[in-house]
């Protein structure tokens, strides 16, 4: 029974980080029906996702640190409760102010499901399990942008737009009725405290600022400031370029998106399997994260080829092993992280880099479109292969091993 209720707890984190993707989406396939009815101008809806980016970025790194404090239980059960009625309350808006505060809260809730979902990783399984463990927690925000399409339009089709909002918003509160009815005794915290070396209790006192001061936690944040952009690129861009420079109609576009966010879920799961396989063989957790990311860097120098093939298939195909090597990436980074700051600031470090990350992301967004605009893709693809070797460089640099965090470390712990 032990085994059995922290896979099951990890398949409720799984459907989750799905929600936290599949509500945010809901509305950029709705949005065309929305201004119809409710007068919203191009403008607004830039305004109202702004708005989204915001609070997503900035509870991020506050969500992270409660976290860490609170602990992941009661931290995801605020953070899916938050979202999950802000995503009801989309059903009911009658204008502009309305959808702006709602998208609000709506990246106030969801700025605590990966922080929430990593720590809830780090509680439950050890470090020969932790990254597939990863990986599946992950996994589930690829999927969910896979079902968001199709799920979304059916619905709108069927009982009209607001209901694609009420129908996962209500999913979303059962989810966390579940999720409250589980005991969460803690039962892998002897091996854990062994793995960090210093007593537990000791952990919840470090404070954000000897944080920020650590060598490693500055590199992971540093990593995200540069990725990210390159994410959010492959995320919001590719459908407009598939369309200008490839020529594709809207329903071609959709037959084809959904590929590249598959392999993206596939290969969450799959570079966590993989690290963990490494490491059963007697690899160093060191040498098994950096080996499985170093092969994501290398994957995705194929980038800049996407605009020289003639076949719209094999561009969408190598668009997918880009896809395929950020799951290996994002799967062993995140482990990185639980690997050094483990209970200490699993959450906190999460975090911060993911609002780094969404930060990167509003100030990248406006410098794509000037590149589009004045160029063309093709320059945007190039500095997209770049970027991961990159990273990847200045992590095995100054950060020589994944060695856990200890009181003769750099950051220090208060009595």
């Amino acid at each position: 029974m032990k085994g059995k209720i922290r896979w099951f707890i990890l398949a409720l984190v799984f459907v989750a980080t799905g929600l936290s993707f599949l509500d945010r989406q809901v509305l950029s396939m709705t949005i065309i029906k929305i201004q119809e009815e409710l007068n919203i101008t191009d403008v607004q809806y830039g305004v109202i996702n702004t708005g989204f980016l915001i609070s997503y970025a900035l509870m991020f790194t506050i969500a992270g640190r409660l976290i860490d404090k609170i602990g992941a239980k009661l931290g995801l059960t605020l953070s899916v409760a938050i979202w999950s009625i802000a995503s009801v309350l989309h059903g009911v808006m009658s204008g502009f102010y309305h959808l702006l505060m709602f998208r609000f809260l709506l990246g106030v809730g969801e700025g605590g499901c990966f922080p929430g979902a990593a720590k809830t990783v780090y509680e439950w399984f050890g470090k020969r399990e932790r990254a597939l463990a990863n990986g599946i927690a992950i996994g589930g925000s690829a999927i969910g942008a896979v079902v968001a399409p199709p799920l979304t339009i059916i619905i709108s089709g069927n009982y009209g737009w607001r209901w694609a909002f009420i129908i996962p918003g209500v999913f979303g509160v059962l989810w966390v009725l579940v999720w409250g009815t589980i005991s969460w005794r803690k039962k892998r915290a002897d091996k854990q405290q062994r793995e960090v070396n210093v007593p537990l209790k000791r952990a919840e006192g470090i404070s954000f600022l000897e944080i920020i001061k650590n060598r490693s936690a500055r590199v992971f944040v540093l990593m995200r400031l540069l990725l990210d952009p390159v994410f959010y690129f492959l995320m919001f861009w590719v459908p407009k370029y598939l369309s200008e420079e490839r020529g594709l109609s809207f329903d071609r576009i959709g037959e084809l998106f959904w590929i590249p966010f598959m392999a993206l879920g596939i290969s969450n799961i799959i570079g966590g399997w993989i690290s963990d396989k490494l490491i059963a063989k007697n690899l160093s957790v060191n040498a098994a994260r950096k080996w499985v990311m170093g092969i994501a860097a290398l994957l995705t120098l194929i980038a800049p080829f996407i605009t020289r093939v003639s076949s719209v298939e094999l561009a969408v195909g190598f668009m997918a092993i880009m896809m395929l090597a950020h799951g290996f990436w994002i799967t062993n980074y995140v482990t990185a992280i639980s690997d050094i700051f483990g209970k200490y600031a699993t959450s906190t470090v999460v975090g911060l880099s993911g609002t780094a990350g969404a930060i990167a992301g509003m100030l990248v967004n406006p410098i794509i479109g000037m590149v589009v605009q004045k160029y063309s893709y093709a320059p945007l693809w190039w500095v997209a292969g770049i970027m991961y070797p990159l990273a990847f460089i200045i992590m095995v640099m100054f950060i020589p091993n994944l060695n856990p965090i200890t009181v003769r470390h750099s950051i220090k712990v208060k009595a």
